[in-house]
Order: C-alpha cells, then structure tokens, then sequence
C-alpha cells in the first residue's frame, strides 16, 4: 500500500545511468545503473545517493543519465475496427 501511495504522490520509477572513472585506473571508464522510486523532477534520493558516492566512494563520477516513468498513467484507449461475435 505505501508504493501505491508514494505512486499518488507522483514518485516516478527513476534509473540513472552513472559513468565513474575506475579508483585504480582513472583512464577507463564504468558503468554503474541505479534504479529506486524518486520524486521527479527534483529527485531527493538520487541526489542523497550522488552525494554518498561523491564524498564516501573512491570512483570519480563522470556523468549521470537519468530517465524516469511514472507507473499509474491514465487508461489508455482506442478505436476498434471491426467487432467479430462468437455464440
């Protein structure tokens, strides 16, 4: 019942794509995907789980896609062609 709640409140299924330059190798690049539910568009819980990265991981952060959907959308409708009755 709470993620139906959260869900109400406009909390959108939120992934962020984040690209982190290697501890033991700053050349290369790794790919990391977060996913939780978040507040769009300002996105608390992403920023909280960023700033833990930056101030306590040792990966320098390069860059974050983030992408969000919300999961109750308004019904979606549309016109059949042809109606086919079986008895």
């Amino acid at each position: 019942m709470a993620d139906l709640a959260s869900q109400l409140r406009n909390d959108r299924l939120t992934t962020a794509e984040i690209l982190y330059h290697m501890p033991d190798h700053p050349g290369l690049l790794q790919s990391f995907v977060w996913q939780d539910m978040d507040l769009a568009p300002r996105f608390p819980v992403l920023h909280r789980f960023l700033d833990f990265w930056a101030h306590r991981l040792d990966g320098k952060l390069h860059s974050v896609k983030v992408t969000s959907a919300g999961l109750i959308t308004a019904a979606q409708i549309r016109m059949v062609g042809t109606e086919l009755r079986l008895h």
